[in-house]
Parts: structure tokens; sequence; C-alpha cells
């Protein structure tokens, strides 16, 4: 496949970085992404995987646009406020890039029908902010032999991980934070507080990382890093990496399972 010329000088930056190149970008416009939750982390990084001309989105968010998610959730404005979220970034996407494909999924997702949501994507990047949730897309994702890409935010910290539990020896999400958080009843960001800025490096950051797992095998900045969890501290500012283990006796990816 060869990127029409329009496109060419759109993605010109792209195509001179050795690393990324002709062939990489040709491999991000034929690749399917879906965004589990726009928030403040899926907002920043569909800004930037929209950029980066991913070739087909599909979002998925069953909330609306309210005055509080201005403050970090940067696709929206103000005349947003009331609208559903995914149709509000499907207005931004157009305005951006109307070359790219969106499909919308403007309901809640968990254990009963994230297969069916994220059904022919090549990665998922989940944003949401509930582990319940994000275990729900996790085992899904495994069930379906594909990539996941979590993020997570809250206060001043940021985590970013690549899972493939679907792969022998690869962790998943569950072997990460385990059985105990099926239930809904963490903390969120209205109670906690959040910096903006913070869900922006963190999105921001997860679509580096989207990127990297989508051109594995295809430019030399493919480099999944499976199982590497990448840890954000916007206070002192920096960044370590921890490396999560795959759960023998995970009940999602293990013999378990």
């Amino acid at each position: 496949m060869a990127l029409p010329p329009n496109r060419l000088d759109r993605f010109a930056r792209h195509i001179v970085l050795p690393e990324i190149g002709g062939a990489g970008q040709v491999a991000l416009s034929e690749a399917h992404v879906a965004v589990v939750g726009l928030g403040g982390i899926g907002s920043p990084a569909l800004q930037y995987l929209a950029g980066a001309g991913i070739g087909r989105l599909t979002l998925i968010d069953d909330g609306d646009v309210e005055p509080s998610n201005l403050q970090r959730q940067t696709i929206y404005s103000e005349r947003d406020g009331g609208h559903g979220k995914t149709v509000s970034a499907r207005r931004w996407i157009a305005n951006f890039d109307n070359g790219i494909p969106v499909a919308l999924i403007d309901e809640r997702i968990d254990r009963s029908n994230a297969a069916g949501m994220i059904a022919g994507a090549d990665l998922v990047l989940d944003g949401t902010d509930n582990f319940a949730t994000r275990l729900a897309v996790s085992d899904a994702c495994v069930a379906q032999r594909t990539p996941l890409l979590s993020a997570a935010v809250g206060r001043f910290q940021g985590q970013v991980a690549a899972f493939a539990g679907h792969l022998p020896g690869q962790p998943c999400y569950r072997c990460y934070v385990g059985d105990a958080f099926d239930a809904e009843d963490c903390d969120t960001c209205a109670e906690d507080g959040m910096l903006g800025a913070m869900a922006g490096w963190t999105g921001t950051f997860a679509a580096i990382q989207a990127i990297r797992v989508l051109l594995d095998g295809k430019a030399s900045f493919g480099d999944p890093q499976w199982g590497r969890l990448h840890l954000l501290d916007g206070m002192k500012p920096g960044m370590r990496t921890l490396n999560i283990a795959k759960d023998p006796a995970c009940r999602a990816c293990g013999s378990a399972g």
C-alpha cells in the first residue's frame, strides 16, 4: 500500500525518521485502535494517535462532557457540555483529519460486552478510571489475543504499560493487580484531585507506547515492551520502570485461566 500525496506531506516528519520511515507510516495507516475511555488519558492519547495517522479508530465511552472535565480533557470545549463524549470526540477528529474512519460505542463497557466492543482492533488503549472496567477490558483482550496498552493517572502520578497475556511468558493486566479489584470500589479523581497536565503527560506517553506496539516488526521503533510498567512522577519530576511477571495462576492468562 502506498500513501497518497496529501498523506505523504502530512506525515513527512514521521517518514524522514529512520526509526519509522515509509513502511512504518503505512503500518500506522493500516492499524485499527480501540480507545476505551475518552477522559483525561483518552483525550490527549486520541489527539496524538490521530496525529500519527492511525488508519481506523473505535471510540468507547458512555459519558457526557461536564464542565469539570475541561481542566484536563483537552479535546472538548464549553460548547460540548452535555453532549456525549464519543460524539464530541468524533467531531474533534473530523475537524482535525476527516480521512480517519471512526466508529462510536456510547455504552458502558463491562464483562458482558467488552469482547464485542473491541473485536477487530489491532490494539486496545484503555484509559478508564476504575479497576473493574480495566480488568474486564484486559480479560477480553487476552481472550481475543489482542494487545492492551493500559494507562492510569491520579493526583501527580501516572502509569503506562503494554500487556500481551495471550503470548507465552507474557503477563496480562490481571497478573499485575490480581483479583481483588473486580468490584467498582476505587477512589476517583473527583475525590483525590488531579493535575490536569499530569493527565496530558500520561496520555501522550501512552500514545507513544501504542505506536511502539503497532510498529512491532514493521519499523525499528517497534518495541512493545510487554510487561514493563512505566511510572510517571509529576512531583519530582521523573520516571522509573518496573517489570511485571506473569502469574502462572492468573485466571485470565495463566494455567488457571
